[in-house]
């Protein structure tokens, strides 16, 4: 499991002072970002000029509500590794509650082609190591 820190700003919230329900992808996504930077500190997969990973389906579900200021975990955890995506599982807590969680799906694509193709080796394998 990977997590980090995040902080909800007022800029993610509506004019009744919740996060406003798109914004919660803004997080996960940040922490999508960092969780690829501790999975290869040496590059920056984002810039890799043969492979992209574009997210293809993405859901969440939310149980408690966010407001500014809050201090939350991001929590990610593999939950599925196939020949050509995976799937990344985040939690949103806040204390003990968990307020939100998301899922989304990347697929491996070549970005010369944009066909899909099969994850990276080196990818998978460090995937491999966060699996659920």
């Amino acid at each position: 499991m990977f997590k980090i820190k995040e902080r909800i700003n007022f800029y993610d919230c509506d004019p009744a002072g919740i996060m406003f329900y798109g914004n919660i992808y803004r997080v996960t996504h940040k922490a999508y970002e960092l969780f690829l930077e501790h999975l290869f500190p040496e590059q920056n997969v984002f810039t890799n000029q043969e492979v992209v990973l574009p997210i293809i389906h993405s859901e969440a579900d939310y149980f408690n509500p966010l407001v500014t200021s809050d201090e939350v975990e991001v929590q990610i955890k593999v939950s599925s590794l196939k020949k050509s995506s995976f799937e990344l599982n985040y939690e949103v807590i806040k204390g003990e509650k968990i307020c939100c969680s998301v899922k989304t799906v990347h697929v491996s694509v070549s970005k010369k082609t944009f066909e899909k193709i099969e994850l990276p080796k080196e990818l998978k394998e460090r995937l491999e190591n966060h699996l659920k």
